[in-house]
């Protein structure tokens, strides 16, 4: 194994030395615990409508206040972390899934499947993941599942090109070579040597495409092709706000802060991440 992977003892030392990672690792822990805690608490029913609440501002009764149909603001904050905390992490599931594959096969195989491997990259980058989701949706319909395959889909090519690149980048390594004269195959050496000297990579590539997948989700929400009432979503929250801004401008701040804070805490646990993984960057301090 190369001298470039990180060592796997004192790497948490490391990384929580890094204020960076510290400081996102914070904000996206409380975020989670948020999310989680909703699954079996929250301070009221959120598909519960209460007419008479309606659009109150924030009060000891409802501390981020209620909606146009009554609903309390805090309750579907928190089923809303949910439900972008879920269909991020699984649509970066599906990419790195069958992307990080992908760009290491065209790597160690080269030629004409790397050529035809990243040529369909290019094809499937040319449709963004809301042009996407626009397609799955006319013909599956609107929803969180949908908009799960587009986001994954999306995310595909991402990985495979970051995968593949940091691969191209050892597979003329000089213990690479002596592992292929020992007799290992590609396979083998792709196991036990590329991908843990890739981790680092895959690693920062994903706390990024993460923060993208919340900010998708968030998107296709806003232009209703995400999770459909009367569940809760940031970005529908969004929309729903958007006529009443003058009126109630706390019901398009709390969601929009909720959708800031929760990229920022990301991006900081990628930059985090990006310094601690980064052997020349550890050699700098």
């Amino acid at each position: 194994m190369s001298d470039e992977a990180l060592p796997r003892t004192g790497f948490m030392a490391q990384a929580f030395a890094n204020r960076s990672f510290v400081a996102g690792f914070v904000i996206t822990a409380f975020i989670a615990a948020v999310a989680l805690l909703s699954f079996f608490w929250t301070p009221y029913d959120v598909t519960r409508l209460i007419v008479a609440d309606r659009m109150q501002p924030p009060s000891a009764a409802h501390l981020l206040g209620t909606d146009q149909f009554g609903r309390d603001m805090l309750s579907m904050i928190m089923v809303g972390a949910r439900n972008s905390i879920a269909v991020a992490l699984v649509a970066v599931g599906i990419g790195m899934g069958v992307g990080v594959p992908l760009g290491c096969w065209a790597a160690a195989r080269g030629g004409y499947i790397d050529d035809v491997l990243m040529r369909f990259n290019d094809i499937v980058f040319a449709f963004p993941a809301l042009l996407s989701a626009i397609m799955i949706t006319a013909i599956f319909g609107p929803g969180a599942v949908n908009a799960i395959i587009a986001i994954g889909i999306f995310n595909i090519p991402v990985f495979a090109r970051v995968a593949r690149a940091g691969a191209l980048a050892i597979w003329p390594r000089e213990f690479i070579l002596a592992a292929r004269a020992a007799g290992k195959g590609k396979g083998l050496i792709t196991a036990q040597h590329i991908l843990p000297n890739i981790t680092n990579l895959l690693l920062v590539q994903g706390t990024i495409q993460f923060a993208l997948g919340i900010l998708a989700e968030a998107g296709l929400s806003y232009v209703g092709l995400g999770a459909q009432p009367p569940m809760p979503s940031w970005g529908r929250m969004l929309f729903d706000a958007q006529t009443r801004m003058i009126v109630a401008p706390y019901l398009a701040i709390i969601p929009g802060m909720a959708i800031v804070i929760t990229v920022l805490g990301l991006n900081l646990i990628g930059d985090g991440l990006a310094d601690t993984l980064d052997p020349k960057l550890r050699r700098r301090r």
